[in-house]
Formats: structure tokens, sequence, C-alpha cells
């Protein structure tokens, strides 16, 4: 096929509104359109779902897209048909009512994409209705569900197999963001997938920042860092559902709207918070890992994984939903030692012993990870069979066979003593952790180690060597005699804790040998042995702090912000008036965009990425309106060509349509309660736009928010109040006043009009 004559270039502009391919699509695409089999790894925002969303349109009928989530597929049809691309989905979501039309139209050809869940398959006819719907490709979305060794392992998705048999001549595609080489050569052989073009992209997301924290204060950490950002969009990650619900109640009495999100909450509830997030009137969901797969929200600036996550494939997909417009987005771990000794116990209490087996390899591979020394993003890429810096092109060449080795086999967790990676974009090259003398300590645990094999002619685990270092009595150290060893209770200058992330260390530095095959038992390599015997220098790194908070790193497309503030709240207006979320209308890069080229005409504005023949029709009319208003009173800001640099400060107040409303109201004289009625809004909200209001500098009678006694009693005690949080103060005052009091005289002091003198 000639370039003259391709017509995914034209369909990508006109559609979708952008003129280049990212890495791998096209070759993607060129491929599925011939007939072949893919397999594509392509990481969360390298546009998997383009591959075949864009072939759907050039040939005749259907594609059949298999998803996970009910929310994937309501998503990505919503954003397909915002363009103009006939799509549709079946789920258990639709009543019959919804459900008949779309049956109807798929049986009049009238659509190009179906989104389906596996279970769908299975139902009884349903498969004698896609032989009569012309399906020209099956693509196998998130096919890492399909390997037992995937981190998010469906038994349902196995029965996606069956379709090679009943639609033998009909091309499959299997795509996935995370999949070690052992998950990929497991995935290939579930489905059946004949000879297919492998396309491995690279697992590098350079606008990704990865940070770990030792947890210390935790919500207090999340507070500050939040608080850091502006009014920018976040997710939080816990592994308890309470957690959610707690932190989504804190964040949201400190004046950050939050909402939980897990598998326990109403479908209406989950449903509503998820909106909400999508649709920017919620700041920050604190979610299970129920949340999030798929959900394409391209402005999520930061991801916060309060708890340890089970494994690194979970942990990257997570991290993976922040900035996947590209700009730049931060990842912070919290992390404590006492994390792995939890899941540790909960792994033991699995019935399966495979499933034990699989998740205490991929725990250790969690906590070596937080606990790395080196470089995080040469860490991860390793884990998943890249190196850092390398180019992969691997778009021409058949996979080979998988290897035996499990996920993340140990080989890759270290890297040459004599490379020295600097990635400019974690906290370990960013701000290097202090090392220390540790020859001595390291003496002593090789030593132990040693000891207790030839005592015992058996390996143990890290903290049973740590037991006997620290002189523990426990009923497994009698049991094997471990009291009478020359080490025992040698190692009580340091704590259990520390001498647990010194085992680990002389495994990542490669003395010790962890054997996830058997335990996770730990032997003396060679270069223990040596080392034992030498007694060479041993150089180990202090373990991860909870630093002091850092200011936002800088490097968003530099525009015009208060245009961008602007065109921010026109998006929201119009997307709110068809019920999707703002990034349906325009993502930040394109409103980013426009507030630094402030295109003019059609033709100008055409350029802007994201702009397509319908979206230019439909929404084309008010973005230049409201950019040719916005230079009537301002002038037009010059930016160096290509630059990135810190944003100019706004030139005017940055509120939103919502605070700006009730400001109104509160001009005419109502108060907060007053207002919070007409809005159908409780008062804690109501009394956070006036927080709002107040610290963007707007005027006002804001005396009358608080009564002066009260007013000066609640400056007095936050005058000695230290740190971010009220709730602390909230309890002082036995709950005579509000958070949203306590806020809005908070807020009142920082501009020195606190209390009435």
């Amino acid at each position: 096929m000639t370039a003259h004559s391709d017509p995914l270039r034209p369909l990508l502009k006109q559609y979708f509104g952008f003129s280049s391919f990212r890495p791998l699509q096209e070759e993607i695409m060129h491929d599925a359109l011939a007939g072949r089999d893919v397999f594509a790894v392509l990481p969360t925002g390298g546009g998997k779902s383009l591959c075949f969303q864009l072939p759907a349109l050039v040939r005749p009928g259907l594609t059949v897209v298999v998803s996970p989530l009910i929310a994937l597929m309501k998503d990505q049809v919503d954003a397909l048909q915002a363009v103009g691309v006939a799509a549709t989905f079946l789920n258990s979501s639709l009543a019959a009512g919804e459900s008949r039309p779309r049956l109807r139209g798929l049986h009049n050809g009238e659509f190009r994409l179906l989104y389906v869940a596996p279970e769908r398959l299975m139902l009884s006819g349903f498969v004698e209705d896609l032989q009569r719907w012309n399906v020209n490709l099956f693509a196998i979305d998130e096919a890492h569900c399909i390997s037992e060794w995937g981190h998010d392992f469906r038994p349902e998705y196995r029965q996606i197999a069956s379709l090679r048999e009943k639609f033998p001549t009909v091309p499959m595609m299997a795509l996935t963001a995370t999949a070690t080489e052992r998950v990929r050569g497991d995935i290939e052989r579930q489905l059946h997938l004949r000879a297919p073009r492998c396309y491995v992209a690279s697992f590098n997301r350079p606008n990704l920042t990865y940070r770990v924290s030792a947890k210390s204060g935790s919500y207090e950490q999340i507070l500050n860092f939040i608080r850091a950002r502006g009014r920018e969009s976040g997710i939080i990650y816990c592994q308890a559902r309470k957690t959610t619900e707690t932190l989504a109640a804190k964040l949201s009495a400190d004046g950050i709207p939050a909402a939980p999100y897990h598998a326990g909450l109403a479908p209406e509830a989950r449903s509503q918070n998820q909106d909400a997030f999508l649709r920017d009137e919620v700041r920050v969901v604190c979610a299970t890992i129920a949340f999030g797969m798929g959900i394409n929200k391209p402005n999520v600036r930061f991801v916060i994984h309060y708890d340890l996550p089970k494994n690194i494939e979970g942990y990257y997909q997570e991290t993976g939903r922040a900035g996947r417009d590209g700009l730049p987005s931060e990842c912070l771990l919290l992390f404590s030692p006492g994390d792995r000794v939890k899941y540790g116990r909960f792994i033991d209490e699995k019935p399966d012993p495979k499933e034990r087996e699989i998740a205490r390899a991929q725990l250790e591979q969690i906590v070596h990870y937080a606990e790395v020394a080196s470089c995080r993003r040469e860490f991860l890429l390793g884990y998943f069979g890249e190196k850092f810096g390398a180019s992969l092109d691997l778009s021409s060449r058949r996979r080979e066979e998988a290897q035996t080795e499990p996920p993340g086999s140990q080989s890759l967790l270290t890297s040459s003593a004599t490379e020295q990676i600097n990635c400019g974009g974690c906290d370990n090259c960013l701000a290097p952790r202090q090392t220390w003398d540790g020859t001595l300590a390291a003496q002593k645990f090789l030593s132990c180690v040693y000891r207790i094999r030839e005592k015992s002619g058996f390996g143990v685990g890290v903290q049973h060597v740590v037991e006997v270092l620290c002189g523990a009595d426990t009923e497994k150290v009698r049991k094997f005699g471990h009291e009478s060893l020359s080490t025992y209770g040698i190692g009580q200058e340091l704590d259990r804790a520390t001498w647990g992330a010194v085992g680990r260390e002389l495994v990542r530095l490669g003395y010790l040998f962890q054997n996830p095959d058997k335990f996770n038992i730990i032997e003396l390599t060679e270069e223990g042995r040596a080392a034992l015997k030498s007694r060479q220098k041993i150089t180990l790194t202090k373990p991860v702090t909870a630093p002091e908070p850092a200011k936002h790193r800088a490097g968003e497309i530099a525009c015009d912000e208060a245009l961008f503030e602007n065109l921010r709240q026109l998006r929201k207006k119009l997307a709110d008036e068809r019920s999707v979320p703002s990034y349906i209308i325009f993502s930040d890069v394109a409103l980013r965009q426009m507030a630094r080229f402030y295109p003019a005409n059609e033709r100008e504005f055409s350029r802007i990425s994201g702009v397509g023949e319908k979206k230019q029709r439909e929404f084309g009319t008010f973005f230049l309106r409201t950019i040719a208003t916005h230079l009537e009173t301002n002038p037009r800001q010059m930016f160096a060509e290509d630059s990135f640099s810190e944003p100019v400060a706004p030139m005017r107040s940055r509120l939103t349509d919502t605070v700006r409303e009730t400001l109104h109201f509160f001009r005419q004289g109502k108060t907060a309660a007053e207002i919070g009625a007409l809005r159908g809004l409780k008062d804690g909200t109501i009394l956070g736009h006036f927080e709002e209001a107040i610290l963007a500098g707007e005027e006002g009678d804001w005396d009358r928010l608080v009564e002066a006694k009260a007013r000066n009693e609640i400056v007095a005690a936050l005058a000695g109040h230290r740190g971010p949080g009220l709730s602390s103060l909230f309890e002082q005052f036995g709950g005579r006043y509000s958070y949203g009091q306590l806020r809005v005289c908070r807020a009142l002091m920082q501009l020195g009009r606190g209390a009435e003198r």
C-alpha cells in the first residue's frame, strides 16, 4: 500500500484530529488490515485503543472489542460517538429497552465497533448473532487477564479461546499494557494466536516522576502533597475499602473535593463518584484497584499509592493512569516494611499452593522496587525485559518462545556496578539517598545465612535470619536449634526492620540469591561467599525517608494561563450540557495549545492537536470566540518556540463557575445556609467556595460568615496550630465550629484579616 493510497492518515485527522501516529500504531494497523493476528504490548497511554478503532473505519463489517470493565466500554464509546464514529456496547448495565435498539442496529449493520464483556460471548445465541454481523476483527483488550501469571487473572477470559474455533478466518488482536515475557507467551497460547506479528513498545513513560517515601503521618504527607499541586486531579490507591472512605472524608473536610470508589459501594454511588471525577467536579478519587482500568481521563496529574501494591504489573498500570496526555505527572508510593509482613500473612491464607507461589514472588518484587537505591525507572523497565536507554524495535520480528523464569526474574533486579543510570525522573536519581559502611552488618548477615545452612542443611527466608540475628525466642528458632548458632543474637544493635532491609539489599547487590520457586529462601551466591571470606567493604544505602514537601515539578506547556482557565470553564460548560466528561470535548493539551498559539480562524484551529472535523464543526465557534474575547482585554503573550517553562502567573482570579455562582448570591446578601438551600449544596461545600474566593483575593463582606467572637476564638487557636490539617482543631473545639468555619477563618488569617480588634 503506497503512502498516497493509505487511508489511515486522512481518517486519523478527520475523526481523531491527529496528524501523526504514536510509535508502532501504524504498523499494527496495517497488519490488522492485512488479516494477520497481532499481539501488541503498548504502555498505558500509548494509544492501544486507536490500533483497532481506526482500522474499523477503513473496511466494512464489525470490529468486536472484548473488554473487562463496564466503565471502560461506556467511556470509549462516548469518546467515539463524540468524534462521529458509530460504536456501541452491550453489557449488564443496560435495561432490555436499551439493548433492543442496539441489537437492531447491529442486525442492520449500523455500527463499526461493538464492546462486550467476555461473559457476553457465552450467552445463548450470542455467537450465532456474531456470525450474522459480519465480524472482521476480534480485539482482546487487557489481554493479560487471560494468564494466571498476569496481575489481574480472570477465569472468564479463558472462554475467549473458543472464538478461534467458531471464527477460523477472523483475525485476532491481543492488546495489553503490562506483560512480562512469561505472560506474553501464556497469552499467545491461551488465545491460539496464529504466527502473530508481535509489537512491544517501550515501557518508559518519560513524563512520569517516580517517588517512594517512608510512611510517616501518612495523611499529613498526602495533604501536603496535594496542596502543593494547585487544583490538579489525582488518584489515591488504597488496599482497604474503609481506608478509601476515611481518606476521602478527611480530604473533603480539609477543602479538597474527594470521593471514595470501591466495589462495596452501591453501583449508583460508584458511577456518581466516577463521573464527578471525570467531569472535574471532584479533584481526588480515593480508590481500591477496582477503579481505573481503562478510564481515559488524560489530565490525572498524580497517582499516590497509600499502601504497598501487590505486584509490579499492577503498580505500573496504576501509575500509568497519570499523565496520559503526555504532560509531567507524579507517582508517589508510601512504603512501610510492615506492609510486607502484613501482605505475607494474607498470602499464607491462600488455599492454592500455586497462587501462593505467584503471590510471594510478586510481593518480593514490589518490595525490592520500594527499597532499591538505584534508578527506579531502570528497575521498572528491566522487570518487563527492557534496558533503559536501549531502543526497542520489535515490530518486524517474531517473539521467541517464552522463558520459564517467574515474572521479573532475579536477573533483572541488579544492574552492573560499572553502569550508573540517571533518568532524571525518579527520587533516587534526583536526590540519591545517603550510604553507609555496611561491611560489618553484611558480614553478620551473610555469616548467619551460612551457619543456618551448615547446621540444618536447608535455607530459610530473610525474616528467619533476622530473628536469629536479633536473638528471638520463637518456636521456629527452637525447633531447628538455631539458638545454639554462633550468630544467634549478634545483631541486637539494629532493629528487625533495618536487618530486613539489609538482607533484601544484599539480594539486590547479588551477594544472596532469593529463590521464588522455593518459598523465597535465600542462599549465598559465589559473590557472597567471596565477600564473606575476604571481608571486603560493602556499602549499603539508608532506607527511604519522608522528605520535606517538594515544590511542584515544572514542565507543562507554557501558555496564557488566564486564557487556559477561560477555555477550561468553557469546556466544562459544554461537557455538562452534553453529560460527558470534560476531556471528551478537548484534552488539556489541546486547551494549552489554544492558549499558546491563539488560533484566530478555522484553518488555524484545525491545527490544534485533537481537533477533527466533527469537533471543529461542533465546538470551533465557541472556542474561537472565547479566544478573541480574551484578546480584546488582555495582551497576547509571547513564548519561546517549542520551549517548556514555568507557567506565567494568572492575570485574573482563577475561580470555577460554581464558586462564582456562590459568590454572586453572597454579594446579593444571602447567607451560606440560604445559598446552600438554593443550590442544593451542603453548608460545608458553600463555605469551601468562600475559602477559595478569599484566597483568590475576591472582595466580599466576609465578616458575615463567622461572628466576631467565634472568629477571634478560632484565629487565636489557629495561631498556635501546627500542620496543614484541621482535624485536631475541630476536636479541640468539640465540634462547636464546623470545618467550613475553620477553613474560612484560616483563609482570612492568611490574608491578614483574622481577628476583629
